[in-house]
């Protein structure tokens, strides 16, 4: 009786190694499911000031909301506040000088030159009258054709002195030639535009967030010099969050442009659909892997974006994203992304 109780054990015994030893063979030889993994991304903003100076005073902290307009950080130039002051200085002497020359010539030089005419001027009618008295003189044959030809050539000379004068007078009341007054309103704006160019300059040393969104890291402080154009403080916008995912060009057909697809957030344990928007146009040669023999080439790696379908709630930069391909068991996959988690 005993024999048979222990040879029954032992068939018990060896039945059950066999089924675990099928079992665990069958779970073995099972394909495994086929998982891509991406990495969500955000656009984001670098926010920078064409000017180069010391920062005096950033005025948000990570992790803040910003919206677009908002002052992020100031700087202080010390060499651009002496510029502009020299580029007003330079404008007000433009304008003076356009505003002299479009004027004329000053009340007292207009009066000198006024008077200087009528003296020639009087001049010219005693010259005139001493030649006519003279000319009739030789007529008479009183005077000698000497004196005559000279009261001739004084009254000559007096007819050009008061032309001279006239004109001096005249150049006296219209002021400067169109072309110099031409000349001066230019010299004008573009000192006018000197101080515009550095007004705008000026405007610049206050950085303003460019769009929505959230400070994601500040590069420099207070009292740090910022080069031209370096990133200070960095935004990032969640609305406009998208997975980043690299697949090979033998799966390209599943992720065309437009196509949709499942996505599993482990961080958030979440399924979400995701929309495809970019397909890269060209194969990144660095990433490739190499194919079986029979199919005869390598294959590349191409890039895609794709944007979720509906907000997510908590999403971060960063987060891992896992697709499973048609045919897997996303139930399994997910359940050894839970285990082996933290």
């Amino acid at each position: 009786m005993k024999k048979i109780i222990q040879i029954i054990i032992l068939l018990i015994g060896v039945a059950s190694i066999t089924a675990w030893l099928s079992l665990s063979f069958y779970k073995a030889y099972q394909p495994q499911p086929k998982v891509l993994q991406g990495q969500i991304s955000a656009r984001e903003y670098n926010v920078s000031s064409k000017i180069a100076g010391r920062i005096a005073e950033v005025f948000v902290h990570k992790g803040d909301m910003v919206k677009k307009g908002d002052l992020i950080y100031t700087i202080h130039s010390p060499e651009l506040e002496a510029k502009l002051e020299q580029a007003k200085a330079g404008y007000e002497a433009a304008k003076a000088i356009n505003a002299e020359t479009q004027k004329g010539a000053r009340e007292q030089q207009i009066i000198s030159a006024q008077d200087l005419w009528l003296g020639a001027k009087t001049m010219r009618e005693l010259a005139e009258k001493t030649y006519k008295r003279v000319e009739s003189l030789y007529k008479s044959g009183v005077v000698s054709l000497q004196k005559r030809d000279e009261a001739y050539a004084s009254f000559e000379g007096a007819k050009l002195k008061e032309n001279t004068a006239y004109q001096q007078y005249q150049l006296a009341l219209e002021g400067a030639s169109k072309e110099t007054k031409k000349a001066v309103e230019e010299k004008e704006r573009a000192a006018a535009g000197t101080v515009a160019e550095v007004e705008a300059y000026a405007k610049d040393t206050q950085a303003l967030a460019p769009a929505d969104g959230e400070v994601s890291n500040i590069l420099l402080h207070s009292g740090e010099l910022a080069p031209s154009g370096f990133p200070v403080v960095l935004l990032a916008d969640m609305n406009d969050a998208y997975l980043r995912l690299n697949i090979t060009e033998d799966k390209l057909k599943d992720f065309q442009k437009g196509s949709t697809f499942q996505g599993y957030i482990p961080s958030l344990d979440i399924t979400t659909t995701f929309q495809v928007t970019f397909v890269s146009v060209m194969g990144d040669f660095a990433t490739w892997k190499s194919n079986s023999d029979k199919k005869g080439y390598d294959i590349r790696t191409f890039e895609i974006n794709a944007k979720p379908t509906t907000p997510i709630k908590d999403l971060r930069i960063g987060m891992s994203v896992l697709i499973y391909e048609k045919n897997s068991q996303p139930s399994q996959a997910k359940q050894e992304v839970k285990t082996s988690s933290w």
